[in-house]
């Protein structure tokens, strides 16, 4: 408000509109401190204690030195030498004594720094804990008894490196791993706010993240595809429907300021693609310079001129799609269809006139006997106006008539037609529908922005955000602290301005110091549960160091090395010695190390709300693995539904085999969460989730121990057991525990789930007695459900 900055005492010397607010080495003549002390400031309750006051004191008194004179918002030198602005370099393997423990080069530079402080890492897990954490982290599916049995009776030194690679070949990998990538994006099918309305075809972009994973398409090309995809050289429908990443935000479709929301859409799309590949905090400089990073505000809008050229496709307040394919399929298209369209339009010209004649002899016989029976609405004269009327010149009232009364003038006709003139109609007919069934196949549409040609608006930097209060015009361009001094500038074509290509191009580059050590971090983040780089979404001055920088960029240059394969730096993780790790705990190590920040064991973790649901359906041999196409609606509690502001609209119906296929095809709407997902911490799709939380609540015993949806697969897994197992109960435990589980009970255990079968049997025994004949094994439903809200069900150990 009084144009203070006081991030450095540089600013503080420049002062604002009452002059400087430092004189160092004099508390008493600096403006700021004498507010301080007066407890004018800060504004509201949030005063400075005593003790904070005196280090203020202390420091003006002492000269007011500060480590940088430069404000986070500028590219100070200090910024210049923080570890995430440099190219990744390839440090050296380093040697380690316990060599046979290594298994891949990641293992060297996390034994070394274990060795180092004298902790010995946990032992490795055993068979079957490794099999079940493989499958759920890679496929997010339990093994099947076959595939379990198959892998212990292996020993061969690498049938563990076999199921590996077996694992990133399954299509249910895709699936997997595309989860993970859309919560990064914020993937949603809905617009969000009051009416929430479908975003038509967005889930074609989900298809193709899955794709991407399955073909481990190089992620270089992945990220130039879903900025630029309509861009490239050879751009087709695939490429173009990469670019719904850039639409999947949030949109008020009647906001109240329309220019503001327009800046607030495109705010969303750089906002999304900072933090997604580069790992910044961007949008903290729409306003003013970052107030904690290197970015002045300028950076912002020059970053945001390349996405200004964008239109969002919309009819008034109709979200729209738009066709996708190559310019020569849709030109073909569009043709085919104009040829066919003229067509029709002819034959139906010949009909149209056909029926005028008819409908003419039907009103001059109405004038002259006066209209009877079935004819009598011909008495109305604003009807027979209507009809008389052009189509293209009817009004709504006339519209209306015509159809209203249009399936009875259809029948008159027909009886009134002469058998020649009828048998005309139908060759007509057949004439039409012959030309309708040679129509060519619509090509896919994609729910996409799109630009009108090279010709790219003026961008100006905006005072405070104020799309009202426009400042200089900037040029397109990338954050100063990470571009070289001068970059060409974006080659326009004749559809688009390139600018989404270029700066795809720029990030792609092999010394861009974020892109690829951002994106090592996200995997290493979705197999260990944590990122080498803790603050998965911020890379820059306020988030964390990495724990292992080395290891850092040893993979940020070998997925550079490898062509941008995920799969070849997924291979060097999950075959490492320490992924293999045990849980168990160290009472040394874990004095040194409590939080496991070097990774001496495994640190167990709960798995995602979809990967336990699609569990629960495996493991009853409910899921139905059909892969791809429009989403799916599972049954919802009719509260729930009418809990919308539109209550029972924007949910639809799918068939119980539908219902059944897996988590990530179910609808992604933003105002209406699946409960049994929504209560196991599914992120908030306003915003990139760099990390879900995980919340322990009452709830969640309450709806997997009630809920329906879990008894249901309940008795699908009692049925697969003792369809297994038969009714001797000591199988029947056995099988139950290696479907859910992958392992066999424990003998405690086993004594356990059998003191439970029994006592279950019982109970249900007495309480037929009184109610009735109870449902087919019950006690065998009650177990299941035990091992289904166990847990082991639903943690990765």
């Amino acid at each position: 408000m009084g144009d203070l900055d006081l991030r450095t005492p540089a600013s503080m010397l420049k002062g604002g509109s009452k002059g400087p607010a430092l004189a160092p080495g004099s508390p008493e003549r600096s403006i700021f401190y004498q507010r301080i002390a007066d407890k004018s400031m800060p504004m509201g309750p949030a005063k400075l204690s005593d003790a904070e006051q005196r280090v203020i004191h202390e420091w003006i008194s002492g000269g007011a030195a500060a480590a940088s004179p430069h404000p986070a918002g500028e590219s100070g030198s200090g910024a210049r030498i923080h570890w995430a602005f440099r190219p990744p370099e390839r440090p050296p393997v380093p040697p380690v004594r316990s060599a046979g423990q290594v298994r891949t080069a990641v293992d060297r530079f996390l034994l070394s720094r274990l060795e180092s402080r004298g902790i010995q890492p946990a032992p490795p897990a055993d068979g079957a804990t490794l099999l079940r954490r493989a499958y759920l982290n890679l496929i997010g599916l339990p093994p099947s008894l076959e595939e379990q049995e198959t892998f212990l009776a292996d020993r061969s030194p690498d049938a563990y490196e076999k199921v590996v690679e077996a694992l990133l070949a399954r299509p249910q990998y895709g699936e997997r791993w595309a989860r993970r990538w859309l919560d990064v994006v914020r993937y949603a099918e809905s617009n969000g706010y009051e009416r929430d309305g479908v975003k038509p075809h967005a889930w074609r972009y989900r298809d193709y993240v899955i794709d991407a994973f399955n073909r481990d398409k190089p992620f270089d090309r992945f990220l130039t595809e879903q900025l630029a995809g309509d861009e490239i050289e050879g751009s087709n429908d695939e490429t173009q429907i990469a670019t719904t990443f850039l639409r999947l935000g949030t949109w008020d479709d009647e906001p109240a300021e329309p220019m503001l929301d327009r800046y607030d859409q495109l705010d969303d799309v750089l906002g999304v693609t900072a933090t997604a590949f580069l790992g910044l905090t961007l949008r903290c400089a729409r306003c003013h310079d970052h107030k904690f990073e290197p970015f002045p505000q300028k950076d912002y809008y020059r970053l945001l001129a390349v996405f200004e050229p964008l239109k969002r496709p919309q009819d008034d307040r109709k979200d729209l799609d738009r066709l996708a394919g190559t310019d020569a399929e849709l030109s073909a298209y569009r043709q085919a269809i104009a040829v066919a369209d003229a067509q029709v339009s002819q034959i139906q010209r010949q009909i149209d006139d056909s029926r005028k004649a008819i409908l003419k002899r039907l009103f001059e016989n109405k004038n002259k006997t006066g209209a009877q029976g079935d004819l009598a609405w011909l008495e109305h004269a604003e009807t027979v106006l209507a009809f008389q009327t052009e189509p293209a010149k009817r009004n709504k009232e006339q519209k209306a008539l015509v159809e209203s009364f249009n399936a009875r003038l259809d029948r008159e006709i027909a009886s009134a037609g002469s058998a020649e003139e009828n048998s005309r109609f139908e060759a007509w007919k057949k004439e039409i529908a012959a030309v309708n069934a040679a129509r060519p196949k619509e090509p896919p549409r994609a729910y996409v922005w799109y630009e009108e040609g090279p010709r790219a608006p003026a961008t100006y930097l905006l005072q405070r955000g104020d799309p009202a209060a426009p400042g200089e015009e900037v040029r397109p361009g990338v954050p100063s602290i990470l571009g070289p001094a001068s970059l060409e500038p974006p080659a326009a074509s004749r559809r688009s301005t390139g600018r989404r290509l270029w700066l795809a191009r720029w990030m792609t580059r092999p010394d861009h110091p974020l892109v690829a050590r951002v994106i090592v971090n996200r995997l290493w983040q979705w197999h260990f549960g944590e990122g080498l780089v803790a603050s998965e979404n911020d890379f820059g001055l306020m988030g964390q160091r990495p724990s292992h920088p080395e290891l850092l960029d040893y993979l940020a240059t070998e997925l550079i090395r490898s062509g941008w394969s995920l799969k070849h730096i997924q291979r060097l993780i999950v075959n490492s010695g320490a992924f293999r790790l045990s849980s168990a705990w160290n009472e040394q190590a874990g004095k040194l190390d409590p939080e496991n920040a070097l990774l001496w064991r495994w640190k167990p973790r709960r798995l995602e709300a979809e990967v336990i649901r699609d569990a629960a359906l495996a493991v009853g041999s409910r899921l139905n693995l059909e892969m791809g196409g429009p989403s799916i609606f599972p049954p919802l509690p009719r509260a729930v539904l009418e809990g919308q502001s539109r209550p029972g609209e924007g949910w639809g119906q799918s068939d119980e085999k539908q219902a059944a296929r897996r988590s990530i095809y179910i609808f992604v709407k933003r105002s209406l969460a699946v409960p049994e997902l929504e209560v196991l911490d599914t992120p908030d799709t306003s915003s990139s989730c760099e990390q879900r939380p995980v919340s322990t609540t009452g709830p969640q015993a309450l709806a997997f121990l009630n809920g329906e949806s879990t008894h249901q697969q309940a008795r699908a897994f009692a049925r697969r057991v003792e369809r297994l197992a038969g009714l001797e109960p000591a199988a029947q435990a056995s099988t139950a525990f290696r479907l859910a589980l992958a392992r066999p009970p424990k003998p405690a255990e086993l004594k356990a789930a059998l003191e439970f079968l029994s006592l279950q049997q019982r109970q249900i025994d007495r309480d037929s007695r009184a109610q009735g004949a109870p449902p087919a094994r019950a006690f065998l439903e009650a177990f299941c459900l035990v091992l289904l809200n166990s847990n082991e069900f639903f943690y990765l150990n």
